[in-house]
């Protein structure tokens, strides 16, 4: 699974941005990299990341069509660009075209944060007032995809994950006998069908643990467990720690991380 796709040419860019993520608050993302767009559109439709992040100027991603693409594939995938230019009419058109933001090169901690925790707030909003019917932006449901029964998978996960599902009643509506269905999904995505749901509703349950003081019986409810003892015991085997130990944990590595530049600008006028 990929929460996070960072789509560059250049290495250390990509780097940059993963370090960033990968010492702060955002460290439980799972972030996936790709050169181009030939190599991203593939994680974008089998993985449906929470972000994408992209320099305008990689060789194959004709400027903003990239993104245009991404979100005519799924408008509720956030797309922010990368750039080193610092170009008012780039900006206007990454808004225009729904966006979801504009950072330039390097990034700066604090304003890749920022992105985040408005993005993960606004979505969170959608979900609690919808009844957590998703953590993105309302859509109707879209029919099945026969031609692509796997995504068209996928897809009713992200929509009724906080639902009771199983793996017939989704093979049922892809036409397919579960039998096939499951070596089918498993041939595709590279784990089983009751794998990917268990794993996207723990990530689900992390952002709410993260961002929100909910308890853990209403998250394990909004997430699709049947109760909060199998929630516990299924999100220690998964994480390695209690969802309380969780959340523990990241209250600690945010307030480390507001405490670090309140040190350094401490330091500077001393």
């Amino acid at each position: 699974m990929c929460d996070v796709l960072i789509v560059d040419e250049d290495l250390a860019a990509r780097q940059h941005v993963r370090g960033l993520l990968s010492s702060g608050e955002y460290q439980y993302l799972r972030v996936t990299e790709a050169d181009s767009t030939a190599r991203a559109l593939p994680i974008v439709r089998q993985h449906h990341p929470f972000l994408v992040l992209y320099d305008p100027a990689v060789t194959d991603a004709s400027g903003l069509d990239f993104g245009r693409k991404i979100k005519e594939h799924d408008p509720l995938i956030h797309v922010v660009v990368h750039s080193q230019l610092k170009m008012f009419e780039l900006v206007c058109q990454a808004i225009n075209h729904g966006f979801d933001g504009y950072l330039l090169k390097p990034v700066i901690r604090e304003d890749l944060y920022h992105i985040f925790g408005r993005l993960i707030q606004n979505d969170l909003r959608h979900s609690l007032h919808q009844g957590a019917k998703r953590a993105l932006v309302a859509r109707q449901e879209s029919p099945a995809d026969l031609g692509n029964p796997i995504e068209s998978a996928i897809a009713y996960i992200e929509e009724h994950f906080h639902e009771p599902i199983s793996l017939q009643e989704v093979a049922e509506r892809v036409y397919l006998s579960p039998s096939y269905f499951s070596r089918l999904f498993k041939s595709e995505v590279g784990t089983t069908f009751i794998d990917y749901l268990t794993q996207y509703r723990i990530q689900k349950s992390k952002m709410l643990l993260r961002v929100t003081s909910l308890p853990i019986e209403i998250i394990a409810n909004n997430t699709g467990f049947s109760n909060s003892s199998y929630f516990s015991t299924t999100f220690k085997r998964i994480v390695g720690r209690t969802p309380s130990e969780y959340r523990a944990m990241m209250s600690a590595l945010k307030e480390r991380s507001d405490a670090e530049p309140a040190q350094e600008n401490k330091t500077e006028r001393e």
